[in-house]
């Protein structure tokens, strides 16, 4: 089983086997540059935050305590990584071209791109709340923790998310 497979390397990386932590990447990295992605809108900005974030992973796997909780322990430095990123303005200029990878079932690229220009919009803690919910599929519990905010702040940025990307895409090329 995966699963079984992924504690396991886990467990091995903490302990500071490289292959193991190598193989744990290999299975996340998807997921992490996709994250990186949404995040960033920008394929070179989203590979930079990856290599940076599994650099920073490495450095700090020791310090997992949780080795069940590696993906979510992972995330948590690709936020903290793009977060940097932008703070320090190495962040290029958003291109979404329209075959972008990520394709939403029964929308258009254009309201596609719409949607990722919206989600670009929001502040930083309801544009983290809404991929980590909405596109990384995300417990509130995990994204709390991702994020070192309470549960209920997690419930409270994802309704102010949703009324601003409404408001967004209202007066935007979606609805106008």
């Amino acid at each position: 089983m995966e699963g079984d497979s992924t504690l396991k390397d886990a467990k091995r990386a903490v302990r500071g086997s490289v292959e193991a932590y190598g193989r744990l990447i290999e299975r996340e990295k998807e997921y992490l540059y996709r994250t990186a992605f949404l995040y960033s809108g920008d394929e070179d900005a989203a590979v930079e935050i990856v290599q940076e974030t599994v650099l920073k992973g490495f450095r700090s796997i020791r310090q997992l305590r949780e080795p069940a909780l590696f993906r979510t322990w992972m995330t948590r430095i690709l936020i903290n990584v793009s977060k940097d990123y932008f703070r320090h303005g190495y962040h290029y200029e958003q291109e979404l071209e329209e075959e972008t990878a990520y394709e939403e079932p029964g929308i258009t690229a254009e309201e596609r791109m719409d949607l990722y220009e919206a989600i670009r919009r929001l502040p930083e803690k309801y544009r983290t709340v809404v991929i980590l919910s909405y596109f990384d599929g995300l417990k509130q519990e995990e994204i709390a923790f991702v994020m070192g905010i309470p549960r209920g702040s997690v419930s409270a940025y994802l309704t102010r998310a949703k009324q601003e990307l409404r408001k967004y895409l209202k007066e935007g090329y979606l609805n106008g």
